[in-house]
């Protein structure tokens, strides 16, 4: 049986950038990691790169300093970024650990792991934005013959069956397979919900420089229109090929099927709402959006405007059925939800979407609990590796006001 100050679970980047500021403070600490560092990132597809340019990997101490600022690093650099930042803090993180769950104790929390007990005085969970993939109602009625994955369970298309692919859900993920795949040679079937789009870049300037000036990423929760919001996907991007354009017009141009949200399957046939015209209108309507963000935050720096037109038309028909005979698998790229309650005894601490009840990532109810890299913990970039050093500071900080006035 060990005893720590605080226990850090999950050796990314959440959790490096948490141990650097309790280090930074003198405060006792291990990190324990299910994996490797940077499990996370290593269970992407093999051809995974960031979707922000490298310069935004801005972790406290350990800033982007290639050569290639405005470009996107594949999975296996971003987790080479990742050990050299763990080597370089000499953080104690514990590699293979899987933490089971984690108890009221006697002076805090006991954590069992599959090594040994842990009781940490607090803890701070740091395991990732998101972590159960999320599949739509209608999902469990199709063929059970048929592969169906999840997008973390994907690889690289040499994987899956030979046939067209089925692709259920348009945000990020989804539109980089549906792109990878069609690239590959694979008959694509993109079925598609809401997401924002804009170019990848405006101005001379990347869009998340545009984001980031305006204020857009450091909005609160406070600002959406409802907490259910958080789920909503982020603007479609990709960082392959040094970056470029992608939306559902790239790929409707490229050849790949666009149709409207999974209603399910009868028999061998998928069927789709007619809702893809509606879905594309919604992302043009908040392109338009970010764009008068673009052109205020131009105004109000003195930048010329970026010349921007308006979408080129798009073909909002789609078939409601496809036949799946012949389909070699089913995608599901809809997201990830939080997943704390399959492991952790604290029911209420969550709220009905899964996320937890904070202030500023410490729990107001499991004294002690703090939570960094969660999606939306304070503001958009909570969870990414230009934000999620601000937040790591502000619950260090807060650990080492609380453990100096107990």
């Amino acid at each position: 049986m060990e005893h720590v100050d605080v226990l850090v679970v999950g050796g990314g980047s959440a959790g490096l950038t948490v141990s650097r500021e309790l280090t930074t403070r003198g405060i006792e600490h291990v990190v324990l990691e299910r994996g490797r560092i940077g499990q996370a990132w290593r269970d992407r597809w093999d051809s995974f790169c960031l979707v922000t340019p490298n310069w935004t990997v801005r972790l406290p101490g350990g800033d982007y300093a290639g050569a290639d600022p405005d470009g996107f690093m594949p999975r296996d650099e971003i987790v080479a970024h990742l050990e050299r930042y763990a080597t370089a803090l000499r953080a104690p993180v514990r590699e293979g650990v899987a933490v089971r769950t984690i108890e009221r104790g006697p002076d805090g929390f006991v954590a069992l792991t599959s090594a040994d007990e842990i009781h940490a005085a607090r803890v701070v969970l740091a395991t990732g934005a998101f972590q159960r993939a999320h599949r739509p109602a209608g999902s469990d009625s199709l063929p059970a013959g048929l592969l169906q994955i999840d997008m973390d369970a994907y690889r690289n298309e040499a994987s899956l069956p030979p046939g067209p692919v089925l692709i259920v859900g348009s945000g990020q993920s989804g539109c980089q397979l549906a792109e990878e795949l069609r690239e590959a040679g694979r008959d694509v079937v993109l079925s598609c919900g809401k997401a924002p789009w804009a170019p990848r870049r405006l101005g001379g300037r990347d869009l998340v420089w545009w984001l980031e000036e305006s204020g857009f990423l450091g909005q609160p929760v406070a600002s959406l229109p409802s907490p259910a919001a958080r789920l909503g996907a982020n603007p479609i991007a990709t960082g392959h090929g040094g970056g470029h354009d992608l939306s559902l017009r790239t790929l409707q141009a490229m050849g790949v099927t666009l149709v409207g949200h999974f209603l399910g399957a009868a028999g061998a046939e998928a069927r789709f709402a007619p809702d893809l015209a509606a879905s594309a209108a919604w992302g043009d309507a908040r392109y338009r959006e970010i764009i008068q963000q673009v052109l205020r935050v131009a105004d109000e720096r003195g930048l010329p405007r970026p010349e921007i037109a308006e979408p080129a038309s798009f073909d909002g028909s789609a078939p409601e059925r496809v036949s799946l005979d012949g389909f070699g698998a089913v995608v599901f790229a809809g997201g990830f939800r939080p997943d704390f309650r399959s492991w952790l005894p604290w029911t209420d601490a969550f709220d009905d979407l899964g996320f937890p009840i904070q202030v500023d990532g410490a729990s107001t109810v499991v004294d002690g609990l703090h939570f960094v890299g969660t999606h939306f913990l304070r503001t958009r970039k909570s969870s990414t590796l230009f934000g999620v050093g601000d937040d790591a500071a502000i619950v260090a900080r807060t650990i080492a006001e609380r453990t100096a006035s107990a």
